[in-house]
């Protein structure tokens, strides 16, 4: 159905007017000026012809088919003019026209009616408060941006307008071509995940640009977009994540997660290259566009000066790459070419006086080397250097092999001309070397990604109504947040290891339970109302004997009595001791645009003050929980260090993938702790000592 918008074989424009003050005149006109092929059909309510074309007062009274229509009218009079084009069998549309949700209130309401009347004729609509759409291919520019882009195989759709022509106009002065060419606007219909969706195999788009500022269905996104980076690069930037998406949190990970960590979860779990800026952005889509795909991560570096070639060496060694070692032939080649004060290991420094030829001798050696995936190249401009030349030399080499090459020709003026012939050969330039190297690096994170096998998943039997059950129990009696035995009861039906634990109301009963389980024992108060039972005291480990339980009761007792009089008190929970092991935290917090947002880190009383924790959305991967484990800095220390024994890390990965289950089961929980999780050696399991669940 796409097809309609970006292909279309003819094209009606409301609000084509004959005054050029006017934006649908300047739609026309771009329509006109750049080469479209279709049938095009001003519509205009009293003008009989405009830029030469005959203008019709409806596109009820066109007499041939239209494919798309293209809106600048008032938003008062949007809906009558969609509600024609559904009767005339259009099947696209791009509207222009601002005024919808964008000014809330009446506009909001306006907006829905728009969407209703599009999908009750089932037809496709990009806007409204957009820019409009540009095809190169089609070489349709229906839209009121000052030109139209070179032609290239960049695909960029962008959420904001503004940017779009921004984007637009630095293109055309750093010669970047472009395939299509969208302003999303208001995405009432067509949205990211519809282009990601279209634009996926395209063969006019190498890669895939995304300004996005909100994302409405997240887990479809990621869902599509995992499609689409398998084979062709996404490379995103997202604004807005500072401050948006913040809200109060009571447990620990809502307290640590946020909408940053939110997307940066979701770009890394969907493939999605992001850029933390613009610059960045187009670096990566030049290296996408114009370089075949790197194959590893070993590069080599040629350089005609000392610093530059120091500073891309450090930013290989912390990016990913590795500095490709030559073979001994590949040095003794360098070394009969070379000058004998030229550096003939990597980076391969051709020194300050190298000629264009010198430089060749060295591109040719690196690339020839079986031992090098990739070739970064730096050039300063010196007293015999000669740029252009140089270029010239280095787009001859590049057709003669499939590794990639990028660029860092670095100067002002006198590189200009060099820096154009690369550009127009399709070599990216970077004006610092840590550009270069940073985009080659994307690459192979794109290349490890693309090769990434098909993820595994795992499920367990668990009582699900008996959750089920619980929770409408809870509800029942007003609350959202369940009680420490309610939350063990919800980890239990989903497998988890428990401490053996029961409630007592005096401090006999807690004696009488503390001889059966047998000491040492813990106290815990049990209340819905208190959240954190350390802070008050509430909490007594190590006790002994019968006398330490009834002095813990009472004092336990007295203090939640004193810090929250109104609380709720079920009474004191009696705990088996669990030995000692490594502490781990197992959390969720619901994120309103990707849903369950699961951390695992360093648990205890240290969570908050570390903030050693890892990210993932569930449900997840087995893979994914095994790299969410890895990724933590504490990772070392349940590994085992200076001869300690490895913890039990398959029952950390198991408990993670319950958790994911059971948060993907019940969508009703929006955040729920376990912490600790107490992780004994190898071979020993884990237990739950402590839970906490809240529902919406």
């Amino acid at each position: 159905m796409l097809e309609a918008i970006f292909n279309p074989q003819s094209v009606a424009v409301f609000g084509a007017s004959p005054n050029p003050a006017r934006l649908g005149h300047r739609v026309l006109k771009n329509i006109i000026d750049h080469g479209y092929q279709g049938r095009i059909y001003p519509i205009h309510p009293r003008a009989t012809e405009v830029l030469g074309f005959p203008a019709y007062p409806s596109v009820m009274a066109v007499p041939d088919p239209v494919d798309l229509a293209v809106i600048v009218i008032p938003p008062q009079h949007v809906l009558a003019a969609v509600n024609e084009c559904g009767q005339k069998g259009v099947r696209g549309l791009v509207v222009i026209t601002a005024g919808f949700k964008e000014v809330g209130g009446a506009g909001r309401d306006l907006e829905r009616e728009l969407l209703a009347t599009v999908r009750r004729y089932g037809m496709r609509m990009i806007g409204p408060n957009s820019l409009g759409i540009i095809d190169t291919i089609s070489k349709l520019n229906a839209s009121f941006a000052n030109a139209m882009p070179l032609p290239g195989n960049i695909a960029l759709m962008s959420q904001s307008g503004a940017i779009c022509a921004a984007i637009l106009d630095w293109s055309h002065q750093q010669r970047i071509g472009f395939s299509r060419f969208v302003s999303l606007g208001n995405k009432a219909d067509v949205d990211e995940v519809t282009l990601l969706e279209a634009w996926n195999r395209d063969e006019h788009s190498k890669v895939i640009l995304a300004y996005l500022e909100a994302i409405d269905d997240g887990p479809n996104f990621i869902r599509v977009a995992r499609e689409v980076t398998k084979v062709t690069p996404v490379v995103a930037i997202k604004s807005g994540t500072t401050a948006a998406g913040t809200r109060a949190a009571s447990s620990h990970t809502g307290s640590l997660a946020g909408s940053e960590t939110a997307y940066e979860t979701a770009f890394a779990q969907s493939g999605i290259l992001r850029a933390r800026t613009m610059n960045e952005l187009f670096d990566l889509a030049l290296v996408f566009a114009y370089q075949p795909m790197i194959r590893g991560n070993r590069v080599a570096i040629v350089t005609n000066a000392g610093g530059p070639g120091i500073i891309a060496t450090d930013t290989v060694e912390r990016s990913g790459l590795a500095m490709a070692e030559f073979t001994p032939e590949t040095i003794r080649r360098l070394q009969a070419k070379l000058p004998p004060n030229a550096n003939f290991f990597n980076p391969i420094d051709v020194i300050g006086d190298a000629t264009p030829d010198r430089y060749a001798w060295a591109i040719e050696a690196a690339l020839a080397d079986p031992n090098v995936d990739g070739l970064i190249i730096l050039f300063t401009p010196q007293a015999v250097s000669d740029p252009l030349v140089t270029a010239r030399l280095i787009i001859d080499l590049s057709k003669q092999t499939t590794k990639p090459i990028v660029t860092s020709f670095m100067g002002g003026a006198s590189i200009t001309s060099a820096v154009e012939a690369l550009n127009t050969a399709c070599i990216p330039n970077y004006l610092f070397p840590e550009r270069a190297v940073q985009s080659l690096a994307a690459m192979y994170r794109q290349s490890l990604w693309q090769q990434r096998p098909a993820p595994t998943y795992r499920t367990f039997p668990v009582d699900r109504q008996r959750v089920a059950d619980l929770f409408a129990k809870v509800r029942a009696a007003g609350r959202v947040e369940l009680g420490e035995i309610e939350a063990r009861e919800v980890i239990e039906a989903y497998g988890m290891r428990l401490p053996r634990s029961r409630l007592a109301q005096t401090p006999d009963e807690a004696v009488a339970i503390a001889n059966e389980f047998g000491y040492p024992v813990v106290l815990k108060i049990s209340s819905p109302d208190i959240l954190h039972k350390s802070d008050i005291g509430g909490v007594r480990v190590g006790l002994h004997d019968a006398t330490a339980v009834r002095d813990a009761f009472e004092l336990i007792e007295y203090r939640a009595r004193k810090y929250l009089p109104s609380a709720r008190i079920w009474g004191i929970l009696v705990q088996e001791m669990v030995r000692k092991g490594r502490e781990i935290l197992v959390g969720m917090t619901r994120d309103p645009q990707f849903g369950p947002l699961i951390a695992v880190g360093m648990g205890g009383i240290y969570v908050e003050v570390l903030k050693d924790v890892a990210f993932r959305l569930a449900p997840l991967s087995v893979e994914e929980v095994q790299e969410q484990i890895r990724s933590i800095r504490a990772y070392p220390l349940l590994r085992g260090v200076r001869g300690e024994p490895p913890a039990d890390i398959a029952a950390i990965e198991e408990t993670i993938l319950r958790v994911s289950q059971m948060v993907t089961d019940f969508p009703e929980i929006v955040e729920m702790d376990i912490n600790p999780l107490v992780v004994h050696h190898e071979g020993e399991g884990a237990i739950v000592l402590d839970a906490r669940i809240i529902l919406n």
